[in-house]
C-alpha cells in the first residue's frame, strides 16, 4: 500500500488560510490503512482546525467528508452535489489522489494535506516497512523474495559486499543485511545457484525517465 504522514499542523494552516470555506477530504484506503487519512484522522484534523481558527478569531468554515478511494474517478464524483460550497479542499491522500480530485475538479485548488513516503508493508500494529520502490521490473524471484533494491543500503546487486556483522548491515545496525537474508532464503529454497548469473545494473528508465508511467488493459476497459 501506499503509506504517508500528516503534515505540520502549521504548514496546512498556512496553506488553507487564504481560503474560507474548507473541505477536509479523507481517504479511506491506504492512507486510511496507515492512521494519515482515514476518517478518523479527517475528522480529528479538521476539529483541530475549527478549534485554532476559533481561538484566533478567523471566520474559516471547515467540513470534512471521507471518500473510499482519492484516486478513482467513480468515487470522487460523489463530490459533485458538494464541491460548489467550498473554495478549497484539503486532501488527505497520497500525491496520486490529490492529483485525481485536482483534475476532477480543475476550478478549485487541492491542497496536500499528508507527505506520501513510500510503498509500504504492514508489519505490526503501527508499524509499516519500506519493502518495494515500484522500480518497474521485480527481481523477487531471483533473490528468494528479498528485494536488494529497497533492502540493500547499497543496492548492490550481486552479492553482499562484506561489511555486514552479525548480520546487520554496516551502514545502519538496525537493518538486517539484505544479502544474508537473500543467501538464506536461496539456500532453503535449494534455489543458490541462482546467484551464479550477474545481474546488470538497474535500468531505471522503466521507473524514471520517460515520463509519468502507465498501465493500460483493454480487457478491463468498458
Amino acid at each position: 500500500m501506499i503509506t504517508g504522514e500528516q503534515k505540520p499542523i502549521d504548514e496546512i494552516r498556512d496553506m488553507i488560510s487564504r481560503y474560507k470555506d474548507v473541505l477536509v477530504l479523507g481517504c479511506g484506503t491506504c492512507v486510511a490503512e496507515c492512521a494519515a487519512g482515514g476518517e478518523k484522522e479527517t475528522a480529528a484534523l479538521a476539529s483541530a482546525l475549527r478549534m485554532a481558527n476559533k481561538m484566533e478569531g478567523r471566520d474559516i468554515t471547515i467540513k470534512e467528508r471521507t471518500l473510499d478511494r482519492q484516486c478513482v474517478k467513480e468515487f470522487i464524483i460523489q463530490l459533485d452535489d458538494v464541491i460548489g460550497q467550498f473554495d478549497s479542499i484539503l486532501s488527505l491522500a497520497c500525491g496520486a489522489g490529490v492529483q485525481s480530485v485536482a483534475e476532477m475538479f480543475p476550478e478549485i485548488p487541492v491542497i496536500p494535506g499528508l507527505n506520501t513516503t513510500f510503498l509500504g508493508e504492514t508489519r505490526d500494529q503501527g508499524i509499516w516497512v519500506e519493502n518495494c520502490r515500484g522500480c518497474g521490473d521485480c527481481v523477487l524471484y531471483y533473490f528468494g523474495g528479498v528485494c536488494p533494491i529497497t533492502r540493500c543500503l547499497k543496492q548492490i546487486m550481486n552479492g553482499p559486499c562484506g561489511g555486514s556483522k552479525e548480520g546487520r548491515c554496516e551502514v545502519n545496525l538496525e537493518v538486517p543485511c539484505a544479502w544474508q537474508l537473500i543467501i538464506e532464503r536461496l539456500e532453503r529454497f535449494d534455489a543458490i545457484d541462482r546467484l551464479e548469473e550477474v545481474y546488470p545494473p538497474k535500468d531505471w528508465s522503466k521507473k524514471q525517465g520517460q515520463g509519468p508511467r502507465k498501465i493500460i488493459r483493454e480487457d478491463q476497459q468498458k
